[in-house]
């Protein structure tokens, strides 16, 4: 089986592939869409359950806070990928580590749906353990259905495995956003979880497919390494907790710590992990140019997830506040805008896919570090025009503009999108040594970790600058460093070696 699923998928016999792809990509392909079902499920109305359900105190100052927590919170989720990673590549396999990680997530789901606030906060500490497990190993299974194939064929694999991301992400806040803001929150949260027990059953029942990928972990840890990390994880679980008593019992706490604390850890971690990564010995001469080559991905990867993953934090909070959403008489809620982005996407990701393959095949494909420019470009363009809606809404006598204004930033958001996050999935697979796959593709998601982190933060400058400055600075800060990649794509390809 395991020799089967490394052949051209279009040399299969009839009915043993999955739209052309390896039939093990049918398992991934519902697993992920599923998984993804339950996170942008509670996404959706996770800033907007902060604001209205459970923070104290003037509006404003409820928005800005729950902005922070979002972001820092998604940073967290993120940041879970690298430990996750580890487990993989040298405990378990990403095969079991998936697996765990699934079951992990739907009893974070489920306590989400117990109302008060232990329920609540145990439940997104559960979801951010699990996700961690299966969201980096999930993907880089996915490149090793691929194992051997030329990269346009990995690449349109990875588009279409971003398809069932967006499937699911199109879904969930039509159903839990509904349920949540218009019936219960709990209820909301609650259906979540049923969406990732489906996605456990669907993995379990298409194990057979996947062959020996994943199986075993590619550099297991010596029991000595075992004991190390344990004492290491330990020790920093003990003064976290230490460091959280003491503030709570000097009657100094204030939940603006945590949300510094985990932003500044946002920012060392990856910076860490890189250097640990250059330091090991295990990695060779051959392999580190290509390291260096990911490292300005990773910073531009940083950038632009700072900028797009707003979109659930004050893109959302101006739906619900500053958009007229009122359709014959009914008011759709805020939360349904996270369905646009997504469906967009599974409309564009088989063009994108058909687009690079033939243009392959005519050796005009841009290359990576250009699909990577012009997805910052395009970044900076979706939120100038933000910046025209914040004007709009500002100089409108009732506050509020017309859906449009968000409907053509999410489409501009989503043309940038697919010129970077599938796309970047493939290349981590590609640039990644065998040893350490599974912490590359760690390292790839860390990328949206620390956007979010530093979304902590930034968010706040809105209430400062408004919304026109603010989102027009931002544009300003993408195009320029969209211009800066363009004119280092030559250097940028040189480090990449082979890897197309």
């Amino acid at each position: 089986m395991a020799s089967s699923l490394t052949k051209d998928p279009a040399s299969e016999p009839a009915g043993k592939t999955f739209f052309g792809h390896p039939r093990g990509m049918a398992t991934l392909f519902m697993t992920e869409l599923w998984e993804r079902f339950s996170w942008y499920g509670m996404r959706a109305i996770l800033v907007l359950y902060l604001v209205h359900g459970v923070l104290d105190g003037p509006l404003e100052g409820r928005e800005a806070l729950a902005a922070s927590i979002y972001g820092v919170y998604n940073a967290v989720v993120y940041m879970a990928a690298m430990p996750g990673g580890w487990v993989a590549d040298r405990l378990w396999g990403a095969r079991k580590a998936v697996l765990v990680g699934g079951v992990i997530i739907a009893l974070g789901h489920y306590t989400l749906a117990v109302p008060g606030d232990v329920a609540f906060f145990l439940g997104l500490g559960l979801i951010a353990i699990g996700t961690g497990l299966l969201k980096p190993n999930i993907s880089a299974m996915v490149g090793g259905l691929y194992e051997g194939q030329p990269g346009a064929r990995r690449d349109a694999g990875f588009t279409l495995f971003y398809m069932s991301i967006n499937v699911g992400a199109m879904i969930a806040p039509l159903v839990v956003g509904y349920l949540g803001e218009n019936v219960n929150w709990h209820l909301g949260f609650g259906v979540a979880g049923v969406g990732m027990t489906l996605a456990v059953v669907q993995y379990v029942l298409g194990g057979k497919y996947l062959g020996e990928v994943g199986k075993q972990p590619a550099t297991p840890a010596t029991p000595e390494e075992k004991r190390s990390v344990l004492r290491k994880a330990g020790l920093w679980t003990a003064v976290a907790v230490a460091a959280l008593l003491a503030d709570v019992l000097l009657g100094t706490f204030d939940i603006e710590h945590i949300v510094n604390v985990l932003a500044i850890a946002g920012i060392v971690v990856p910076i860490v992990y890189f250097l640990a990564i250059f330091r090991n010995p295990a990695l060779g001469s051959d392999d580190r140019p290509k390291i260096k080559a990911f490292v300005w991905f990773f910073a531009t990867a940083v950038l632009f997830w700072v900028i797009y993953d707003q979109s659930g934090s004050l893109l959302t909070l101006f739906a619900d506040s500053k958009t007229d959403r009122v359709i014959g008489g009914w008011e759709f809620p805020a939360s349904w805008y996270q369905s646009v982005n997504p469906t967009m996407v599974i409309v564009l990701a088989p063009i994108f896919a058909t687009v690079w393959v033939r243009l392959a095949q005519r050796n005009r494909e841009p290359g990576t570090p250009m699909k990577f420019a012009l997805a910052m470009l395009l970044i900076g363009g979706s939120f100038a025009i933000m910046g025209l809606a914040g004007a709009a809404a500002a100089a409108s006598e009732t506050g509020k503009v017309t859906v449009f204004w968000l409907l053509s930033v999410y489409l501009v958001q989503t043309l940038g999108e697919m010129c970077l996050s599938p796309v970047g999935l493939s290349l981590s697979t590609k640039l990644a040594p065998k040893l350490f796959i599974g912490q590359i593709m760690g390292l790839w998601f860390l990328a949206t970790a620390t956007g979010n982190a530093l979304n902590g933060w930034v968010t706040k400058l809105n209430g400062v600058l408004g919304d026109a400055v603010y989102y027009t600075m931002w544009a300003v800060i993408a195009a320029a460093a969209g211009v800066t990649f363009m004119i280092a794509s030559k250097k940028i390809t040189k480090l990449m070696g082979d890897v197309k």
